[in-house]
């Protein structure tokens, strides 16, 4: 009797600390935290210029040269391109289909010596033969409709990482925006042609070739739109109903 009396207020302190660290935990997880670099779209640094040779006596150093007329325009490694986000796409798709499928067969009662046989099953009345038949019905029907349409505006500043062969520029770059709630990240890499490159140093999204665009966010607020694991149960394909 005094041993459950004791025992029952270590118990209840015990259950009052495993709720305080749930609390602290879920306050904690409800903290804003930084944006975070994805290290696939860092910046590059620009090409090192290279030393000055000593003792040859000219006036101009090859790597050292600076053109009096050159324009604005992004064309060496750690360059800055502005791309313009001008995205917009719609598809529409629509599907449907259906099986039916259905069979019957039959096997009729043999004949011996020109007479049908009948046999009789004990502790049940009437004669019975050989005569067998058999019918299956399978049908489905589905039909499925798809609706998309995105739009992304805006601009976004790369770096150029990259001179190719044939001139052109291989650019990628990050922009990283904290909002309350959560984070928003916008990750653009391609390749760009000179050319397409505009007097005010921009191109658009639409020609950057071998293009990868991507939008996400993180937090509270990309949480809430995300599926619960039980409800991407029930759509999965495992689901058997």
């Amino acid at each position: 009797m005094n041993r459950s009396l004791t025992e029952t207020p270590i118990s209840r302190s015990g259950l009052a600390g495993v709720a305080l660290l749930v609390l602290v935990l879920t306050m904690l997880s409800g903290c804003q935290s930084d944006p975070k670099r994805d290290p696939d779209y860092a910046a590059v640094p620009p090409a090192s210029i290279p030393p000055v040779p000593r003792g040859n006596g000219a006036i101009y150093q090859a790597g050292f040269e600076r053109a009096w007329f050159e324009n604005i325009r992004a064309r060496r490694v750690g360059d800055i391109l502005v791309v313009n986000l001008v995205e917009e796409t719609e598809a529409i798709h629509e599907n449907s289909g259906g099986v039916d499928k259905s069979n019957s067969t039959s096997i009729t009662n043999p004949t011996l010596f020109g007479r049908a046989l009948k046999f009789d099953i004990p502790f049940r009345d009437g004669s019975y033969n050989l005569e067998q038949s058999l019918e299956s019905n399978t049908s489905f029907s589905g039909d499925a409709d798809n609706e998309q349409s995105n739009e992304l505006t805006g601009s976004i500043t790369v770096m150029v990482t990259e001179v190719l062969g044939n001139g052109y520029l291989r650019v990628r770059g990050e922009k990283r925006i904290g909002m309350t709630g959560g984070n928003e990240y916008i990750r653009v890499s391609g390749i760009v042609r000179p050319e397409d490159i505009d007097t005010q140093n921009s191109v658009d999204s639409t020609r950057v070739a071998d293009a990868t665009l991507i939008y996400v966010g993180d937090g509270q607020v990309s949480k809430a739109t995300q599926m619960g694991w039980l409800a991407k149960f029930f759509i999965s394909a495992i689901m058997p109903f």
